[in-house]
């Protein structure tokens, strides 16, 4: 159950940001073995004036943060950050140097499903 956040300056279209999720599921599907149906996925649009970033960044540079539950190999991320930026690039044409991926694994016990807690 990964959750899927993407920080991005705003104007993109729907289009756009349906294939960025699109590119992101299928290669958490891959590298994580996560099913079709468990897409909990967001874009968070950000004015370009309150979106600062190093100079040589352009107007499709993400910052992408994936919240998983611990476990996953060192192996699991390395491929997931590779096909992440891989599908980007291959089908939107987004520069990997555009693409900025962060991995977070909270334990079980910090994860809420359904009213109970995760782990318990």
């Amino acid at each position: 159950m990964p959750l899927v956040k993407v920080e991005m300056k705003k104007g993109k279209n729907s289009e756009f940001k349906k294939t960025v999720f699109e590119c992101i599921h299928s290669a958490l599907m891959t590298s994580f073995g996560i099913e079709d149906w468990d897409r909990f996925q967001r874009i968070i649009e950000i004015e370009p004036d309150d979106f600062e970033t190093p100079q040589g960044k352009t107007d499709n540079f993400m910052i992408i943060e994936l919240t998983i539950f611990p476990g996953r190999t060192t192996e699991q991320k390395k491929n997931a950050i590779k096909m992440i930026t891989s599908n980007l690039t291959n089908t939107l044409g987004i520069a990997p140097t555009d693409v900025f991926i962060i991995i977070n694994e909270p334990p079980l016990e910090n994860w809420g499903l359904g009213g109970k807690q995760k782990g318990s």
